[in-house]
């Protein structure tokens, strides 16, 4: 019976081949790829979970913990990855993230960029509206100030008035005569449409004017036509010149008043209601 050794020199069995579960799971761990979060993490459980190699042999020798290994066993059994960590370069990892982070800035410039462009825009336009709205309101204010500043109403011609309505040498002269020099400008004695204007029978050439209420005004023994048929012309607006046309004793402008475009009636008084001398 061989003898047995103090207990002082016992000897633990010495570990068997593809027994030490730490040290095969350890092996398989340094053999398989961990990216750098994995890496901390396996560093912790073996550090938690293994007996630290710096103990002595006996201490080594320990078992693992089953709550130890068995982290440990899940931990590895995670998918690795294949590639090498010799092949691993950081600089190339932090070109490539500096790269990401260039088009991520790019991309966020070129969005800001847009949006100022747009804005720029918004803002153009609107002072362009604004510039036409003013131009439109001066325009407006102006045309107001002109009409309040042009009469309704005004003379025929400048001249001296020669011969007045009614009868006269036995005939009826149905208008009044304001002499002057050929060519003197005629004038609308208020706004209006030009009715007819050419030849007639007795004054050469004359003009008529429809005005806005219905009333018809004539002048005739006109030396040039300025303003066509169906011209619209305003009070004070020239539509043609004295002359000596038709039977006509010298250079005057006959000027009649037709009201309702038929009954014809004193021009002195006619204008005189409206505010014009003679």
């Amino acid at each position: 019976m061989p003898a047995t050794p103090p207990d002082g020199d016992r000897q633990s069995p010495a570990p068997q081949a593809g027994t030490g579960r730490h040290a095969d799971a350890g092996d398989n761990t340094r053999k398989t790829l961990l990216s750098p979060h994995r890496q901390v993490m396996a560093a912790l459980l073996a550090a938690s979970a293994l007996v630290p190699l710096s103990q002595p042999a006996e201490a080594q020798e320990q078992p693992v913990s089953d709550q130890g290994n068995a982290a440990l066993k899940a931990f590895v059994q995670q998918p690795q990855s294949r590639t090498s960590l010799a092949t691993v370069d950081p600089r190339a990892e932090m070109a490539q993230l500096y790269q990401e982070k260039r088009v991520l800035v790019t991309k966020q410039e070129r969005e800001d960029r847009i949006a100022r462009e747009k804005a720029a825009e918004r803002r153009a336009e609107a002072r362009a509206e604004a510039k036409r709205e003013a131009a439109e309101r001066a325009r407006e204010r102006a045309a107001a100030r002109r009409e309040a500043a042009e009469p309704d109403f005004v003379r025929p011609a400048v001249g001296s008035f020669t011969s007045g309505f009614g009868a006269r040498w036995g005939t009826s002269h149905e208008g009044i005569d304001i002499a002057n020099a050929i060519g003197t400008p005629i004038v609308s004695v208020a706004d209006g449409t030009v009715i007819e204007a050419g030849p007639a029978s007795g004054f050469g050439l004359w003009v008529k004017v429809r005005h806005d209420d219905g009333t018809v005004t004539v002048y005739g023994h006109v030396n040039e036509i300025i303003a066509g048929t169906g011209q619209r012309v305003s009070a004070g607006e020239q539509i043609a010149t004295i002359g000596d046309r038709g039977y006509s004793t010298g250079p005057h402008l006959h000027f009649e008043v037709w009201l309702g475009g038929s009954a014809k009636v004193d021009p002195v008084g006619w204008l005189a209601a409206r505010g014009v001398s003679v």
